[in-house]
């Protein structure tokens, strides 16, 4: 496998060593993207078996041909299913990096970045989705797009970047980035546009790919398919996925209810490894910028 061009692997050796790997272990990488969570992860299996799940058609070739890796095609959401297919009924440890691959960012035909004007407004982390960004920003209502900018991108002017959206698409369609970008630089703070438009990106890619419930469906999986001491090691990059992972981790629920037994003891299917999250050191973060505003929490199922 090579992830030299397709991704950078953030956090590697913590985020496996995190699995506390038995060589004859069965182990899930959630996002394997350009491979390298998972190669690392095969170089510590013996008789093995890794399961990796990526849905996006241009990571199968990372996958090579070791007969110890099962590549499946799909979203991780639908972990257990494709679990059950494969006869696999419990796994000793599970690795999600919840992070965008360079290569959706870099490959301008993607639509993932504003660094290029003349693409599509695409942003599909699998090709064949049917939902695109054109697609969002051109049929959503106001109240939709309202939404999808508050919750997900934390826009404090979401409202009035959904009234401009809509009204600059009664003028014309949604085609290219550089139309998206023409019509919300109008209420983009001067001084950190950037930061402006990366918010903005952000919360419709995660619409796109419906990415927050993609993970809250795989994280309520993961209590039925890991073992007894089994470890659920997860890389998180922005607020939305932290507070989703860590009240999980905490309570066994994404809204983080702690629920208590009839003596007020507090039931959680999990021992929190690190009750502080692990980021990437200086150096990591000098050689991978994109590293900086990862998570690593850990989880041990009881």
């Amino acid at each position: 496998m090579t992830d030299k061009i397709y991704h950078v692997p953030t956090l590697l050796k913590e985020s496996v060593n995190a699995l506390n790997i038995n060589e004859n272990g069965i182990y899930v990488d959630a996002t394997f993207g350009g491979g390298g969570h998972s190669r690392e992860i095969l170089s510590r299996l013996k008789n093995g078996k890794l399961i990796a799940f990526d849905r996006d058609n241009d990571a199968r070739r990372n996958a090579g041909d070791d007969n110890r890796i099962i590549f499946i095609k799909n979203n991780f959401r639908f972990m257990h299913n494709f679990l059950r297919y494969y006869g696999i009924n419990k796994v000793d440890g599970i690795l999600a990096d919840l992070g965008v691959s360079f290569h959706h960012f870099d490959e301008s035909e993607r639509g993932f970045s504003f660094r290029f004007p003349e693409a599509p407004l695409d942003m599909r982390m699998g090709r064949d989705a049917a939902l695109n960004a054109a697609t969002v920003l051109n049929t959503y209502s106001r109240n939709q797009l309202r939404q999808m900018f508050f919750n997900y991108g934390e826009i404090k002017q979401a409202e009035r970047l959904a009234g401009i959206i809509v009204a600059a698409r009664e003028l014309r369609p949604f085609e290219i980035i550089a139309d998206l970008i023409e019509c919300i630089s109008a209420i983009a703070p001067k001084s950190d546009e950037n930061k402006f438009f990366a918010k903005a990106f952000q919360a419709i890619r995660i619409e796109v790919n419906k990415e927050m419930i993609s993970l809250k469906h795989f994280l309520e999986q993961t209590v039925n398919v890991l073992n007894k001491k089994g470890r659920l090691s997860i890389i998180s990059y922005h607020s939305l996925e932290d507070r989703m992972v860590k009240n999980f981790f905490k309570t066994g629920n994404i809204e983080g209810v702690q629920i208590k037994d009839f003596y007020g003891n507090e039931l959680s299917p999990f021992v929190l490894i690190n009750k502080k999250a692990i980021v990437p050191d200086e150096q990591e973060m000098q050689n991978n910028s994109r590293s900086r505003s990862a998570k690593l929490r850990i989880a041990e199922k009881k």
